[in-house]
């Protein structure tokens, strides 16, 4: 399939920790910064400078926190659709297993009917859905499969 999952989720949990440490950090340099036993109009300067340069650290954090939202609500549309995916290709698998099992049967007694004077033929839908030509496992071509039944 075009996506795992659970790596999604696992860099999910990295954004969501780098954006917290981010914030940390930010709060341990403001704080180091007034705990700075310094006074004055520099010290004043340097404490407001540190506190702008916190908050560019902490829209950074926030940052994070929405590529993680973003990443995390991609990789549950990408669940869905590996599951849809899934049951489509059992659905279509037991359609064409029927179907070939009926087209087999008829060809099966087709000598015997004949024999009769009876020409049975197997219905076009169960040799259409018979002969499918199925997409390889987990192709996203599976959602625009159309078989009759599917």
């Amino acid at each position: 399939m075009y996506g795992d999952t659970d790596v999604m989720r696992r860099r999910v949990l990295q954004l969501r920790e780098q954006g917290g440490d981010i914030r940390a950090l930010a709060d341990r340099l403001v704080a180091r910064t007034e705990a700075v036993g310094w006074s004055g109009r520099a010290a004043e300067a340097m404490r407001e400078r540190v506190r702008e340069r916190a908050g560019h650290l902490r829209d950074a954090a926030a940052d994070h926190d929405a590529a993680a939202d973003s990443l995390e609500r991609h990789a549950q549309e990408v669940g869905l659709l590996q599951e849809t995916i899934g049951e489509r290709e059992r659905r279509a698998a037991t359609l064409v297993a029927d179907a070939r099992a009926r087209v087999a049967a008829v060809q099966a007694h087709a000598d015997d009917d004949a024999a009769l004077g009876v020409r049975r033929l197997a219905d076009p839908a169960d040799e259409q859905v018979a002969g499918f030509d199925a997409p390889p496992a987990g192709h996203r071509d599976w959602l625009t499969v159309e078989l009759p039944g599917l």
